[in-house]
């Protein structure tokens, strides 16, 4: 006879963060935690702090992740449409030059913040302070995080 074990579901803790909810207000540009709040000084400059709810976020960090997730949108738009273009009108370069060259700069410039933003929503909702190490409470002591082990 084998017994059965329902495990139950875990409890989702009182401050979880919603990873989809943090992510949509990133690409708006909105604090992450609020919704209100600016998350930008400036085009990319991640503000120190929500205006609105006073959320740190002077440490979070995106670094190389939302060029990279920029440059596979922008390739994809521009490759199929570049491609499109070439079969139904067989236009000559410079006709392509005028086009795309623009539209690829365009783009890249465009969807930087919103892109940035998402990652730093995701990042905030799942508390990872830009990669620095800390936690939550190391933040809420004002402490420095602590770097990589050395052998």
């Amino acid at each position: 006879m084998t017994a059965h074990y329902h495990a139950a579901a875990p409890e989702k803790p009182a401050d979880a963060r919603s990873v989809p909810e943090a992510m949509k207000r990133g690409l708006m540009l909105r604090c992450p935690a609020c919704g209100e709040g600016r998350l930008f000084n400036a085009y990319l400059k991640v503000a120190p702090a929500c205006a609105a709810c006073g959320e740190e976020l002077h440490h979070q960090r995106a670094d190389d992740a939302p060029p990279y997730v920029v440059i596979s949108i922008v390739a994809h738009i521009v490759v199929a449409g570049l491609m499109a273009v070439e079969l139904a009108y067989k236009p000559e370069i410079w006709v392509h030059l005028i086009i795309w060259i623009p539209l690829t700069i365009g783009l890249s410039l465009a969807l930087l913040p919103p892109v940035k933003g998402a990652l730093v929503g995701l990042q905030w909702a799942l508390r990872m302070h830009g990669f620095g190490g800390a936690t939550d409470e190391d933040h809420l002591a004002g402490a420095k995080p602590n770097g990589p082990a050395r052998p």
